[in-house]
Order: structure tokens, then C-alpha cells, then sequence
């Protein structure tokens, strides 16, 4: 059978990318090892957090399914970093491991024009340089016009716990055994990387009393623009919060040599995520740190299993019961599940453009782990522009690229394919040198034209963003016409604010950062998202006008194009490593180039001459 997109794999990246080719109307097929573990969360019961909350939002907006099924299925949300100002607010919700796949395989298999199928793709057929279909393990040929690889962690994957490496997938399955070897004969760099995950503890053998509890807000969340929370405040189910002790760190020490990742196997090469390390890593590179804070996760209603946060470990089993039992409150844990961490093949991503198609395979397009990132939020993000873009160029229309001053994906994409990786490639907010501009507020504000656009997102959300937009600068208008006096100057002292000598707008008034309305006792008939937008742009209006400057040099930057038939080789007095990197990464803009490790400015400079005289005028 003929398709016109198939889809490797059944994570996030995978399910994003497979629901966006669908709800574009085009015939697509959705492969993976074993429906039943279709979106599952092989490792934190958790969505969102540190920027990723935002990355979130901005599926949401653009019209992916990750924030509407986590508001389906949480136990738990809060908003992160709410004190540090809105350029580093995050939500992060607690997931239920069982209701979120359920929630996202009914989603699958109710929507038009995508089919599952369970097998294992070992193979891709490749005509003239373009990809026209997969091969199963069993031989089987499917035919498409593109397909997208969102394998995660299984190909090539090997579980490691002490001494012993077991070939196979998160929850034991079958790895893809031959696709990276394949890939790696059509041309790829192929390389390895290495994940972990902690234990499993059995809840009713945890003494709570000696943690400290962590519960969700009082105030309501959602991650997606269009749903109403699904939960009560007060069902909410806790955390809590706990701390390495120094027999905790005797016993990592003194056992070393038995982590597989400090001894206890020695063909490992796979490198391990430098921001999110195991336990080990933890207690070697941070020696002047006497404890290391770690939390107790619910991972379900359905089931007692409590995820021990920040405890990823290869060690073996029995050494990982005396670490576990060294804890506050765990001195009788039942491991129902122990840590391991896990080897697998990945692109190096410098051979991907940023549409996230390939540049030695036409319409073969890679997301998620296998271009080198981690966490769910990065798969998700990337499944859903891939397959995007896929949709897009089948329909030979211009491929949508986030720019690093849009979008966190914007960053994300432009750094994997700028500057690739060393180990998993984790987002955060130092990355995103425009983060007052990328917040979690104006995520549908930046990117719901786009998702409109490229027919994601319906006419009735539309509407609703662009009332959104009119109700904004209608209550803007409404502030700079209401007019403060000094006979208010009572209520601003006890205000800590400074009295008026003139009368103000109240627009101007509130750029004092104690200012609100509510506490001026003002109110208006808006929502509150409409009035916390109005707000934070008034309070934060000269950081943002200058962000947007900066952000306005970039993007001048990437207007000037480089051609694709550029030949680094004829341009003298490069740098010789200048050279090899340009002719690797082929930056589609000087923009681009800049961000190019090992591209110098004199590099650059020595680059734009040759573009405006050589090139040019050759032209």
C-alpha cells in the first residue's frame, strides 16, 4: 500500500509528526515497534518544566497535541521560576504514565487519514537519491513520498546496569537493529549517546514523614490556549522533596568501579547528557557539594510506583539497594523497577537543514532523539515542525522556519543543525538569547498566525487569537486615557510606591514594577490573560523594544543569503577549520554562519566579501 508520509516510530516526536501530516489530508502511516507503548514516558512522570513549558505552549500554538493531552492527564502543575520575572516562567505538570498514552493513542486513532501499524523498520528505499518508502524486519515493502524518522532510543539500544549490557528498548522491547547501520551506508554520520533513569520505589514503603511535601498551585493552569483545567486544585496529588546524605555518597564512591560508566563495562561510548547526569556523575564532578536535592514523584493513580527524581544511576542492583536505602525516608524501600542507563545509535545533526530534512536523503526527515536531544518536549517539538515541513513541501509550498527570536524551537532546530552535539541536547532558557520575547504568556501571540497558516489551527481559533489582539490594545488604549492624580498618593505609600507631584496615565503608572491593577483597585471586563499581557508589556516595555533591536540585527543577518552552490574552496584566506565547517553545516545565511563554532569573524568578514564581489557580480 501507498502512502504519502510515513512515520518511524511512536513517541512524542512521533505522534506529533504523524497527527500533523493527518490533519493536513495527507495519507499517512504511523510505524512503530508495539502500539501499546505509542507516547509512553519511559523515564519522568512529567511534562513541561524549565523552558521546556514553554516549548509546550508553542506546540499548542502552533496546533500539536502534547499540551492538550497533558492537561487531560496531570496530577500535578505548577509554574516554575514565577518569583525570577515572565522571561524564565515555566509550567511543569506531573503526568499520569497511564492516562497520557491512552489519551494520545484514542487521539491517533480517531483522527482521518492516519493509519498504525506495529512493525519494526529496518530499512529505507531510496531512488535517485530521494527516499520512496521503509523495509520491515519481515521484508515488507511500504511506499511513500517522504518519510520521518522519530526512532527515540531504539536503534541499536542497549540497557546497562553494572557489568551487563541487554540489547533492547526502555521496557524491554525489541530494538531496531540494522536501520542505523543501513543509514550509516547511505552516508550518515552516525553516533552514540547515552541516557539514564532512576528507580522505581513502591509507595507504601516510604516513611513521608522525613521528606518535606511539594504540592501544585492554588491557582489553576492549562498548557493549552484552548482548554479548560481539567482537574480541582485541591485533588491535587503531592511531591516531595528529599536529600543525598553523605553514606549516600560513601557508597557511590566506594563503589565506582562497578557503574557501568565508571568501570563496570568497557566498550561504552556513548556520552551522557551533561544537564541532566546520573547520580555518579553528580557526586564526581560536584565533590564540594555535601547533598544533592532529589523528588519523589506519583507516576499514576493506577498504580503505587514513586519516581525517584534525580537518582539515575547504572550501578548494579545490589549496590543500588544500599544507595536507596542510605536516603531520608527510604531506609526500607521496595525497588519495584531499578535505574539502568540506556546506549543507542543517533544522527550527528549538522546533516539535517532546519526544516529537518535531510541533506543526503530528499524527503527523509529526522526528529526527536535521533537528532541527538533529549526529553519529551524537545521530541515533541521537533515531530511536529518535521512533519510540518514534510506536509509543506508535498504540497510545494515554502517550509516553515522558526527564527531563534520566535520561537524556542527556533532555537532548538538552529542549534542542532549549527552546532550539533557533543551528548543529549537538552533546552534551556540560557540558550535563547531573546527569552524576554520567548515567553509562556505570548506563545499564541508568536506562533498561532503560523499554525494558521499552515492549516493547523481552524478558523475558530483564529478568531479567538485575533480578538485576543484587539482586546489587548483596546485595554491599552483604555490605561493611557485613565488619568492618576496626587490625591491617590495615600494608596501608593502603602504601596512602598513613591507619591505623584503631576498627574500620569495609569499606563504609565504601572511601569512601576509594585504597581497593578488590582492593587490600585482598578478593574476592567477582561480576562486575566488579557490583562497579565497588558501588564507585562507595560512593566517590561524598554526591555522588550530593546530585545526587538537586537532581534531586528539577526534577522537583517539572516536575510543575507548564501547560495546553495556556494564553493568554500574557492574563497582564499579562510580559515582551514572555518572551511571544513562551512562546507559541512552549508549555512542557508550569514546569519547562520556567525553561530558556526570555529567560524571566526574574520572568517565572516573575508565570507561577505567574497558574496557581494565574487559572487554577485558573477551573477
Amino acid at each position: 500500500m501507498e502512502y504519502e508520509v510515513i512515520v518511524v516510530g511512536g513517541g512524542h516526536a512521533g505522534c506529533e509528526a504523524a497527527l500533523a501530516c493527518a490533519r493536513k489530508n495527507h495519507k499517512t502511516l504511523l510505524v512503530t515497534g508495539r502500539i501499546n507503548n505509542i507516547a509512553t514516558m519511559p523515564c519522568n512522570p512529567s511534562i513541561g518544566g524549565s523552558a521546556k513549558g514553554i516549548v509546550v505552549r508553542e506546540i499548542d500554538a502552533l496546533g500539536g497535541a502534547m499540551g492538550k493531552i497533558a492537561d487531560q492527564s496531570l496530577l500535578q502543575i505548577k509554574m516554575l521560576n514565577y518569583a525570577k520575572g515572565p522571561a524564565v516562567r515555566a509550567l511543569r505538570a506531573q503526568a499520569d504514565k497511564i492516562t497520557y498514552p491512552q489519551q494520545m493513542l484514542k487521539l491517533l486513532n480517531e483522527t482521518p487519514n492516519l493509519t498504525l501499524k506495529e512493525a519494526i523498520i529496518e530499512d529505507l528505499i531510496i531512488e535517485d537519491g530521494k527516499v520512496v518508502g521503509v523495509v520491515t524486519e519481515t521484508c515488507e515493502k511500504i511506499s511513500s513520498k517522504a518519510v520521518i524518522l522519530t526512532t527515540g532510543t531504539y536503534l541499536k539500544s542497549d540497557i546497562l546496569i553494572g557489568d551487563t549490557r541487554t540489547r533492547q528498548g526502555p521496557h524491554g522491547e525489541k530494538p531496531s537493529n540494522f536501520l542505523s547501520d543501513n543509514l550509516k551506508k547511505y552516508g550518515f554520520k552516525i553516533i552514540r549517546l547515552k541516557t539514564g533513569t532512576p528507580q522505581r520505589i513502591a509507595k507504601d514503603s516510604i516513611d513521608f514523614s522525613k521528606t518535606q511535601i511539594e504540592n501544585g498551585d492554588s491557582v489553576y493552569h492549562t498548557f493549552s490556549f484552548d482548554n479548560k483545567p481539567h482537574y480541582k486544585i485541591e485533588d491535587q496529588i503531592p511531591c516531595h522533596l528529599i536529600y543525598t546524605t553523605p553514606l549516600t555518597h560513601k557508597i557511590i564512591l566506594d563503589n565506582l568501579n562497578k557503574s557501568s560508566m565508571y568501570g563496570g563495562l568497557d566498550d561504552i561510548t556513548g556520552i551522557g547528557p551533561r544537564y541532566c547526569p546520573s547520580i555518579e556523575d553528580k557526586i564526581v564532578r560536584f565533590k564540594d557539594k555535601e547533598r544533592h536535592q532529589l523528588f519523589l514523584e506519583p507516576e499514576s493513580l493506577y498504580y503505587d510506583d514513586i519516581y525517584l527524581q534525580g537518582f539515575s544511576t547504572s550501578m548494579p542492583k545490589d549496590i543500588q539497594e544500599q544507595m536507596v536505602h542510605s536516603l531520608p525516608g527510604l531506609e526500607h524501600a521496595v525497588i519495584n523497577k531499578y535505574a539502568y542507563a540506556i546506549e543507542y545509535d543517533a544522527i550527528y545533526p549538522t546533516q539535517i537543514k532546519r526544516t529537518l530534512e535531510t541533506k543526503i536523503i530528499e524527503n527523509l526527515y529526522t526528529a526527536g532523539q535521533i537528532n541527538g536531544t533529549s526529553g519529551y518536549e524537545e521530541a515533541a517539538c521537533q515531530g511536529l515542525m518535521a512533519g510540518i515541513n514534510a506536509s509543506l513541501k508535498l504540497e510545494n509550498k515554502k517550509p516553515l522556519i522558526l527564527k531563534r527570536n520566535e520561537a524556542y524551537i527556533g532555537v532548538l532546530i538552529d542549534d542542532l543543525v549549527t552546532k550539533g552535539v557533543r551528548d543529549p541536547y537538552r533546552l534551556l532558557t540560557s540558550r535563547a538569547e531573546y527569552r524576554l520575547l520567548l515567553r509562556h504568556d505570548n506563545a499564541d501571540l508568536r506562533l498561532r498566525e503560523y499554525g494558521y497558516q499552515v492549516g493547523l489551527i481552524d478558523e475558530k481559533r483564529h478568531n479567538k487569537l485575533l480578538d485576543k489582539i484587539r482586546k489587548i490594545k483596546e485595554l491599552k488604549d483604555k490605561l493611557i486615557s485613565v488619568k492618576i492624580t496626587p490625591t491617590s498618593n495615600g494608596l501608593l505609600v502603602k504601596l512602598g510606591s513613591t507619591p505623584l507631584k503631576d498627574g500620569v496615565s495609569l499606563y504609565d503608572l504601572l511601569r512601576r514594577p509594585e504597581i497593578t491593577l488590582s492593587k490600585m483597585n482598578y478593574t476592567f471586563d477582561y480576562d486575566d490573560d488579557i490583562i497579565e499581557q497588558v501588564e507585562l508589556n507595560i512593566k517590561y516595555e524598554g526591555y522588550i523594544k530593546k530585545a526587538e533591536k537586537e532581534a531586528q540585527k539577526l534577522i537583517n543577518l539572516e536575510n543575507k543569503k548564501i547560495p546553495d552552490d556556494i564553493d568554500y574552496n574557492k574563497i582564499t584566506n579562510l580559515a582551514s577549520e572555518a572551511r571544513q565547517k562551512l562546507n559541512e553545516i552549508r549555512p542557508t545565511s550569514i546569519g547562520q554562519a556567525i553561530r558556526i563554532s570555529g567560524v571566526n569573524p574574520a572568517d565572516i568578514s573575508i565570507l561577505s566579501v567574497y558574496l557581494k564581489k565574487e559572487y554577485h557580480e558573477s551573477r
